[in-house]
């Protein structure tokens, strides 16, 4: 086995294969730019190389660099990860002729799949299904217009080299096949070095289902059950599971068998995975294939109990695969949620900054119950403009969904951020919407279910006198621990009953407060006084800590808790967030009085939404300009955002000029 293996690639991944590695016995090196110099997975290798500046192709994607780094430390094996030159031929040529070895397929497999457009020509040639399309490379927009118009709309325009949901535009119009032309090969060529795009048919209302297939240098090739991955955002995957509600024994045979075929007709020798558009009829089409370790692979490692990571190295190092596919069995479910550095109430635009603090739910297997934790950040480390926005992949696997979809809510929950915007508000949301739950899904979900963006849950029902309970308990051990440090009563006197009103969101609720031993007992009254609920909340939390942990009646409960402005608490728990203040009858009474303040006025501005570098600016000073028309674009994490206009008007004036870095909130664009 190899003694020592380089990973080429950063984050949660790089963590996540010193890990299989760690275990194996093997020996890790690290690469890293100069914006991750003190990054985990740099903290985790045994030893680690600098290969550049903070842009990935002045780092990441510079192959004389791994090499240089392999060669300096004696690595005999480089992972590549996913991203970055884990599915560049030219890679994997690099090294073998430098006497390395490429934890991944060979380069001939590589270039027939790695590839959507010759990934596609082979599936065709296969006799596999694949979607409607253009096989052949766009050259201009007119070349794309022309293609769009004699397919039909809508269309997909895809980076062949791509992946991550970079360089992909769904276009409903030939207007919207001109612009996203443009803007996918701007992102492919930044993210890949490889500005390609091809074009195809987009199935309306589909599922994106993927299978998951292993081989060896032998001729052996087995697959390991499927993801469902419909749940994305601008084609990005948010949530993952397998196996998928969708599919049937015979179906996912099916597909899984047209899955090896195809591998083996282009002597596939690693783990890979083939994705699939499936209709709700559980009709499926080829879509490509990925030549690398999934992001998703979690779930399916869950579902199997098989380490794809340490096939992946074994596979490498010559041995034949030791699972036959009468071997694989799917046990239980898997869900992973991935968190990520944006901001769900700014249509999820990315967020950078430090971590003040990182607290994630503890990792355990209990009473069938699994919680898993992929992260490559710590308490203190920085999320970088220059990378993606991955910030952990959470995962959670049960004897069935629904348990695993509960244990997934409950770890979110759990899971503790400050510093910067993060997903887990949506996240919390998505576990408890009906639709998810009953497993209808469409890779259209969020566009359906959230067309006017994200906004947190109303408290109703047993949320919210969970937040009631929650709130009365912090304010009880607030009053004890003031008077305790005042000396103003002696211990335990604070102890007796008090009458209070919970505010969530100015919503009273009256609230009678006592303890009984280390438990706080809230009794919630109606407007004569009688009792209407009684709660036992029993915690350890301490003010200051960003997620509340205990119990109420017995049952387990853990909710993010914020010190707020003038008072109070934000708290969320299950997607719903709420200011919560706790007051005597009387000062409620006059809180209720106070005026709301006003929001200023930007309705005469164009605002930055996030963090980020500025494209372009496409209008100027003196311009009119109408509702829909692009203003400016802004790039932030290799994503490239649209500004467009929200109603008529004319330009007044212009605060910023292209390759400007701007901050959220910063005023682009002034109008009459």
């Amino acid at each position: 086995m190899f003694k020592k293996i380089l990973i080429a690639n950063r984050g949660e991944i790089a963590c996540r294969v010193i890990k299989t590695a760690r275990k194996m016995g093997i020996k890790t090196v690290a690469v890293y730019s100069d914006a991750d110099k003190d990054a985990l997975h740099v903290e985790m290798a045994d030893e680690a190389v600098r290969i550049g500046p903070p842009p990935a192709a002045q780092s990441y994607l510079l192959i004389d660099e791994i090499l240089r780094a392999c060669k300096e430390t004696g690595a005999e094996a480089v992972h590549p990860g996913y991203g970055f030159l884990s599915e560049r031929a030219a890679f994997a040529e690099a090294l073998k002729a430098n006497g390395v070895v490429f934890i991944g397929p060979n380069p001939g497999a590589i270039e027939a799949m790695g590839d959507k457009i010759e990934s596609k020509k082979a599936a065709a040639k296969a006799n596999v299904s694949t979607v409607p399309g253009n096989l052949g490379v766009i050259e201009s927009v007119e070349d794309a217009v022309k293609v769009a118009d004699e397919i039909g709309y809508p269309v997909m325009i895809k980076a062949s080299a791509g992946g991550g949901g970079k360089g992909m535009r769904i276009a409903h119009s030939a207007d919207d096949v001109a612009e996203g032309f443009r803007a996918s090969r701007s992102e492919a060529k930044n993210s890949f070095g490889d500005d390609r795009v091809f074009i195809e048919k987009f199935i309306v209302n589909p599922r994106h289902v993927e299978i998951q297939v292993l081989g060896d240098k032998h001729g052996n090739v087995i697959y390991l059950g499927e993801r469902e991955c419909s749940i994305q955002r601008r084609n990005q995957k948010v949530v993952e599971e397998a196996p998928s509600p969708l599919l049937d024994e015979a179906t996912r045979k099916a597909m899984g068998e047209q899955s090896v075929a195809l591998a083996k007709a282009v002597g596939y020798d690693s783990a890979g995975t083939v994705e699939f558009v499936a209709g709700q009829d559980k009709s499926f089409y080829f879509l490509e294939m990925n030549t690398r370790l999934q992001v998703e692979h979690p779930v399916t490692e869950l579902v199997t109990g098989i380490d794809l990571v340490e096939q992946m190295i074994r596979v490498a190092y010559g041995e034949k695969l030791a699972i036959k596919q009468e071997d694989v069995k799917l046990t239980g479910w898997a869900v992973e949620s991935r968190v990520y550095a944006e901001d769900p109430y700014r249509n999820f635009l990315p967020s950078i900054g430090r971590l003040s603090a990182y607290r994630p739910p503890a990792e355990s297997s209990a009473d069938g119950i699994t919680v898993r934790n992929d992260t490559g950040v710590t308490e203190g480390g920085e999320i970088s403009l220059y990378y993606d926005p991955m910030i952990a992949k959470l995962v959670t696997h049960g004897p069935d969904r629904l348990s695993a979809i509960e244990a997934q809510g409950r770890a979110l929950d759990a899971f503790g951020i400050d510093g910067i915007q993060h997903n887990i508000p949506f996240l919390t949301a998505l576990m408890e919407h009906p639709r998810w739950r009953s497993g209808e899904l469409s890779t259209g979900f969020i566009a359906e279910e959230f067309p006017d963006g994200f906004a947190p849950r109303k408290p109703a029902g047993e949320v919210a006198a969970a937040l009631v309970a929650i709130a009365a308990q912090i304010d009880w051990m607030v009053m004890e621990r003031r008077r305790l440090i005042s000396n103003q009563l002696r211990k335990g006197a604070a102890t007796k009953e008090r009458l209070r009103t919970v505010l969530l969101d100015g919503e009273p609720t009256r609230v009678e407060t006592s303890a009984i031993g280390e438990a706080v007992i809230v009794r919630t009254l109606g407007q004569d006084g009688s009792e209407i609920r009684l709660q036992r909340v029993e915690t350890d939390w301490k003010p200051g800590e960003p997620v509340w942990r205990g119990t109420i009646d017995g049952q387990e409960i853990a909710a993010q808790v914020r010190k707020a402005k003038n008072y109070g608490y934000d708290i969320q728990h299950r997607g719903v967030a709420v200011y919560a203040r706790v007051h005597g009858a009387r000062i409620a009474e006059l809180y209720a009085l106070m005026p709301e303040k006003v929001i200023a006025d930007t309705s005469k501005q164009l605002l930055c939404p996030m963090p980020g570098l500025v494209v372009s600016i496409a209008v100027e000073e003196g311009q009119e300009v109408k509702t829909g028309e692009t203003l400016a674009v802004v790039e932030a994490m290799k994503m490239e955002n649209v500004l467009r206009a929200e109603r008529d008007g004319k330009v007044a004036k212009i605060n910023a000029k292209a390759g400007d870095s701007l901050a959220v909130d910063a005023v682009i664009l002034e109008f009459e």
